[in-house]
């Protein structure tokens, strides 16, 4: 994807078609830069209240050493999220959303919602940090606005001269106004909010100044007490930590309830660094984004990552560490020569900054709405162009919840944890992206590494761990809880996220290493090709009979395993491709319904022996081909005189035979059980054939079914002789204990074989067949005569031998009559697949099967193919 192609629709919903129409030109909307569009945003969200109320103070307390080191381990997080932000922004247009749009099309709809939602959260929490701080330093320069103040006269256990320090009640209650006058400016829109955004900077601008010229003049005492002016002496009495217990209100004191060391001052500055997404979230407005975010972000992140190490050092070297930990507004004391423009420039900074949050969270909440992705959302939807005003009503009510709770040192770390959230997503989103380097991954920033992304990640959550495991659960477990909701209740979408480009990869992988070569028996898997067309109609808008998806799902073990549904339709492709179409999206549908791990085939083609070649030859790749084939028992096709069935049966048989495929034919398909209805009895298999075992497993296989777990398996083997039976049946048992298999083995020797009687239904069923075979042979010899021709049927000329005929209508009239005596109230019968015998014709062999199926409600007729399916050994 690059800047230049078309953008991509605003939701997984939305539908591809582009269509051009004819409208009103659009006002083109004015656009900003790099500098003010991006480096400004982002500068204006980094300094902030952090710096000029909490810098001093964690100078002090963690000295100039650890100080340095905070800053540069905060620094380095934020300087990698930048890296690959620039990565992926550079990477195609942006749209609304942020960081959020960001993350959702590199690892999913599911990620991005769920830590699109934790940065909105961030962001609103953020706003009441920002009202709390102004608030805050409002009260400390304009004592006698306090409505309750609080006088704190003991520092660690010595008498200093009286400190007041605003009360909770004064911060809630100051707080909640702010809060309210703020949001009816961002009702105003937009516009007005821009227009006044300039008028931030200047006040940090000028107060920044102001500091660093105080700082600079600064002599022992002077402007106040515990000022030493640019010390050595001080350099060195401040470079240890100095990590003690403190009031809430970050007061020194034994007896205080918060203990500080340096994992709680990551969380407690951290936010001081954050803000590097301000020029992404204006992705919209901005000139050129692939210049502008990269560029923009990466001076702000590093001009402002050197001015908190050089104001380490020099607060370090300016007070005592005595000053530093009780003068919360040291910037101010130290400023020259205005020190009250510390005070309006922290106030208008921070107010600047709370505007942007409660700008910038609706928007960013009505963006992961507008997606349509979470139907609970719906209610913060806008049109384009406008004003999120619910999703503003509901930001505003949770920024007033954390200003109720009116401590800044509380509220901070919960900032980070979904901050970090946020830049780990991007850094991940990077990295995934990077890593598989799919051939639309192109950015534009060339200055990226899959390393250094997942090093950034790593980062974030090491920091995460560090500040409080706590949040870190907590915050974590609430992500997890949005990603399994939407995951849930979401609606399905792609947006060719990164994690299909991965399963791709995966999939090729794995395919390659899998090779060409037969896979060993202990790693062999049913792949079983499920041929939905069945032999008649089905009703309308029905693509596959109700069961056969219930019985695809009894051919796995614990649901692993992949089946292809195919379809046949008839008739020339280019005029059925749209039917074609069609119906493959109705089978997928199915598919999904029944919960069954699967893809749909359509094929068009001429007829169905056609289309059933094509497949058998084509379907499938490597050894991820299908290795059964699984198809309904013809059960109807003398009932309604479907006269073409058995020869299509046939040849779908033998192509089987010819393509090395197991065949599985289902007969009773209307009484197969689903996952509700338990089966009781045995399962008897009659193992008449070598298949490599594949009857032995299906049976195994379906003991793992709720329905089939109570049942039994009965071995039914034949022996020549009776002197033969014993030993057969020890070498089965032998065979089956081996294999780890349970079931119990019956003997039936040729001789009682031969001497049992028939059961009368099935005499009656030989009968009728002998007699049709005759009429339908006495036709072929008179049509053989009438057009002095050789015997044919299906198109092509046959040798009957009567004789064999008989016999093969008289050895399946015996395995009817057996399984009818033994089995008759199985659960599920299994008996071997007879092969098509040579030159007989297909009526035939349906009459042979006809007798062999005759009176058996539920039959799975099994042929293996030439390998095996089981293994002896571990």
């Amino acid at each position: 994807m690059t800047g230049d192609q078309i953008q991509a629709p605003p939701s997984p919903r939305d539908g591809g078609d582009v269509s051009i129409a004819l409208e009103r030109p659009r006002p083109i909307a004015v656009k900003s830069g790099t500098l003010m569009g991006v480096f400004v945003p982002c500068l204006q969200n980094i300094m902030g209240i952090i710096y000029y109320i909490r810098f001093s103070w964690i100078v002090g307390m963690a000295g100039i050493g650890e100080s340095l080191l905070l800053v540069a381990f905060c620094g380095s997080c934020t300087f990698l999220t930048t890296i690959s932000l620039s990565a992926i922004a550079t990477n195609g247009a942006m749209k609304g959303g942020g960081p959020y749009y960001l993350i959702g099309r590199a690892l999913g709809p599911e990620v991005g919602v769920s830590i699109g939602l934790c940065f909105f959260l961030g962001n609103a929490v953020a706003g009441a940090m920002y009202v709390l701080g102004a608030v805050e330093t409002f009260l400390d320069a304009v004592p006698a606005a306090g409505i309750l103040r609080e006088t704190v006269t003991r520092v660690n256990g010595t008498d200093i001269a009286p400190i007041t320090r605003p009360s909770l009640h004064d911060l809630q209650i100051y707080g909640i106004v702010v809060t309210i006058l703020l949001c009816f400016i961002v009702f105003g829109g937009v516009k007005i909010i821009n227009r006044v955004a300039p008028a931030f900077l200047v006040p940090v601008v000028f107060s920044l100044v102001c500091i660093f010229s105080g700082i600079l003049l600064a002599r022992n005492g002077r402007p106040a007490a515990g000022i030493t002016g640019l010390s050595s002496e001080s350099f060195k009495d401040n470079w240890g930590p100095a990590y003690q217990r403190t009031s809430n209100a970050g007061i020194p004191d034994p007896n205080g309830k918060i203990y500080w060391s340096f994992n709680a001052l990551v969380g407690l500055f951290f936010p001081a660094v954050t803000g590097i997404m301000a020029g992404s979230n204006r992705s919209a407005s901005l000139k050129d984004t692939q210049r502008s975010i990269p560029i923009g972000t990466l001076a702000a992140t590093l001009t402002t990552s050197a001015l908190y190490l050089v104001s380490v050092l020099f607060f370090g070297s300016v007070a005592t560490r005595d000053k530093l930990l009780t003068d919360r507004l040291l910037t101010a004391s130290i400023a020259w020569p205005f020190p009250a423009i510390v005070y309006v420039g922290i106030i208008l900074s921070t107010l600047g900054a709370a505007l942007q949050s409660l700008t910038g969270a609706p928007r960013l909440l009505a963006a992961i709405a507008n997606d349509d992705i979470l139907p609970v959302l719906n209610y913060f939807k806008v049109v384009d162009g406008g004003e999120p005003h619910v999703a503003t009503f509901f930001t505003a009510f949770i920024c007033i919840g954390c200003v109720v709770i009116g401590n800044l040192d509380l509220i901070s770390p919960t900032i980070t944890m979904f901050y970090l959230l946020c830049y780990a997503g991007v850094n991940l989103s990077c990295f995934l992206l990077d890593l598989l380097d799919a051939p639309s991954w192109r950015p534009r920033w060339k200055f990226h590494h899959w390393s250094l992304s997942l090093v950034g990640a790593l980062l974030c959550i090491v920091i995460m761990f560090l500040i409080s495991w706590t949040f870190t659960v907590v915050s974590l477990a609430l992500a997890s809880l949005i990603y399994y909701y939407v995951s849930i209740k979401g609606k399905a979408g792609d947006w060719g996220d990164g994690f299909k480009s991965a399963y791709f990869q995966l999939a090729l992988r794995s395919l390659r290493s899998l090779g060409a070569s037969q896979v060993h028996p202990k790693n062999w898997y049913p792949i079983p090709l499920i041929f939905c067309r069945p032999w008649g109609k089905l009703p309308e808008n029905v693509p596959c009979h109700p069961k056969l998806a219930d019985f695809a799902n009894c051919m796995k073990k614990k649901g692993r395993g992949m089946s292809i549904f195919i379809s046949i339709i008839d008739g020339d492709y280019h005029e059925r491709v749209e039917d074609a179409k069609a119906a493959c999206k109705q089978l997928s549908t199915y598919i999904d319904y029944k919960q069954c791990e699967g893809v749909a085939e359509i094929v068009v083609a001429p007829n169905m022996s056609e289309g059933f070649r094509g497949i058998v030859q084509t379907m499938g790749l490597g050894n991820l081909k299908p290795n059964i084939i699984v198809m309904r028992y013809p059960e109807i096709w003398r009932r309604e005189n479907l006269i073409e069935i058995p020869a299509t049966f046939v040849g779908i048989i033998n192509d089987c035979i010819v393509a090395n495929k197991a065949v599985v034919i289902v007969k009773g398909l209307d009484e197969w059980p689903n996952e509700y209805q338990r089966q009781y009895g045995t399962i008897d298999l009659y193992w008449i054939v070598r298949d490599g075992g594949l009857m032995l497993l299906l049976s195994q296989l379906l003991l793992t079914k709720d329905s089939f777990e109570g049942c039994k398996i009965q071995v039914f083997c034949i022996a020549e002789e009776d002197s033969d039976a014993e030993g057969l049946k020890a070498d089965v048992k032998k065979f089956l204990y081996d294999l780890r298999m349970q079931a119990e083995v019956i003997v039936i020797s040729m001789k009682s074989w031969e001497g049992q009687g028939e059961q009368q239904e099935s005499i009656e069923a030989f009968s009728a067949a002998q007699g049709r075979i005759a009429s339908y042979l006495g036709e072929m010899k008179e049509r053989a005569e009438r057009d002095k021709t050789p015997l044919m049927a299906d198109g092509k000329p046959v040798v009957v031998n009567e004789q064999q005929v008989e016999k093969f209508l008289y050895t399946t009239l015996k395995l009817n009559s057996t399984i009818l005596k033994y089995s008759r109230m199985a659960a599920v019968v299994f008996v071997s697949l007879p092969p098509p015998p040579a030159n007989h014709p297909a009526f035939f062999y349906m009459e042979y099967m006809d007798l062999l199926v005759e009176n058996v409600p539920r039959l799975l007729i099994v042929r293996g193919y030439r390998r095996d399916v089981v293994t002896l050994f571990t």
